[in-house]
């Protein structure tokens, strides 16, 4: 099996499954009850919750456990939006984000908040003086992705950050699911971030809202404190004492991999560049991680499925992205409409082998001949 997909979802580290066993099986108390069991699995999420906030250099009293970022991102967005609604309705975000962000944001459109796209350079970037020309008095949230997870696109989170500070009554909420644990990355002045376990070579099920302390939300779930009073329900601690594991692993070594996947991305690069019928989407501005490229004349799922007769594992779009017939990332990083349509993400690791990219690009070179072929018959 070739795995090409790391950008979806990662396959556990071997040693965060295994904090998560032994914490599973060794503390089943409930963290909310007054017992001793209880006590020890609260001292236990504290200990995690603790290492979490170090690695990321946050105060402990800013974490909010989520079933993932998808949760995360609907916590950060609504709370916002449902707490601040009397100061304003006006919501300023781009058209490069994740399907969590936008369906959130299509639904407090409909319930009567006001949603401005802000313009991009031509390479998917954010344009900082239309997000200026944007800010009105009734602003009351920016919500832009670090990373763009279809094309890659790295967002100028610090510069943005910077010009919000001037704006005490707009909250910075990004979604930094493809970014945490991949890239460095200064969230000093962004007021919420959401990231999720299984991008990191975690467990599925849980991911991390980081709130400063000095905001306050409505919550999504109710039904009392539990870790936090911005999400109730008994604390995962397996989920939670894995998901400490995970960070702390992929921050290991994080520029030595960052280097790696970069050599292979330059690899790959360079050998589909050869390639008549083939576009890159990815820029220069995207992350290494994830390389965007579009086959024209061959519909990407046909890719896909001949890609997958060969153990071969890439996507189409992201994997929670709506059933469209095109990229609105790629159209809105390359500009072009047909690129949109037949776009394909392939996304690398630190586990990725170069000769698992030479039998990659070689069938992938034989597939799209064959398929071209019998297009052309047809």
């Amino acid at each position: 099996m070739i795995y090409l997909d790391y950008s979806a979802t990662t396959p556990v580290n071997d040693y965060v499954l295994d904090t998560f066993v032994r914490v599973t099986k060794e503390f089943i108390g409930n963290p909310n009850s007054l017992h001793k069991l209880g006590v020890e699995a609260k001292e236990l999420i504290d200990a995690s919750t603790k290492q979490i906030a170090d690695l990321l250099n946050v105060s402990e009293k800013e974490i909010i456990y989520t079933s993932g970022a998808s949760e995360a991102n609907n916590t950060a967005i609504k709370g916002i939006c449902y707490r601040y609604k009397n100061r304003g309705r006006h919501i300023i975000t781009t058209r490069l984000e994740h399907s969590s962000v936008t369906a959130t944001l299509n639904y407090l459109q409909n319930e009567g908040f006001d949603i401005d796209f802000v313009k991009t350079d031509s390479y998917g970037r954010v344009d900082l003086e239309d997000l200026k020309s944007l800010i009105r008095d009734d602003t009351i949230l920016v919500t832009i992705a670090s990373v763009n997870s279809e094309v890659g696109i790295i967002q100028p989170i610090e510069e943005i950050g910077n010009i919000l500070k001037n704006y005490p009554k707009i909250y910075f909420h990004s979604d930094m699911t493809q970014s945490i644990g991949k890239i460095n990355i200064n969230i000093e002045n962004v007021d919420l971030i959401s990231f999720s376990s299984q991008k990191i070579y975690g467990i599925k099920g849980i991911g991390c809202l980081i709130k400063k302390d000095n905001i306050v939300i409505d919550p999504l779930i109710h039904g009392g404190k539990s870790t936090t009073i911005y999400r109730s329900g008994t604390p995962a601690v397996g989920l939670i004492a894995s998901v400490a594991k995970a960070l702390r692993l992929a921050l290991e070594n994080l520029n030595e991999k960052y280097n790696y996947i970069t050599s292979l991305n330059e690899y790959l690069r360079n050998k589909l560049s050869k390639n008549k019928n083939i576009h890159i989407n990815s820029n220069k501005y995207a992350v290494p991680h994830i390389l965007n490229i579009s086959i024209l004349g061959i519909k990407p799922e046909t890719i896909l499925h001949a890609l997958e007769e060969e153990d071969i594992y890439i996507s189409t779009q992201t994997a929670c992205a709506s059933k469209s017939d095109k990229s609105t990332a790629v159209l809105e990083t390359t500009k072009n409409e047909e690129y949109s349509k037949h776009s394909i993400r392939i996304s690398l690791s630190h586990l990725t082998k170069k000769e698992e990219l030479d039998t990659f690009y070689t069938i992938l070179e034989k597939k799209v001949e064959e398929l071209k072929k019998l297009n052309e018959s047809h």
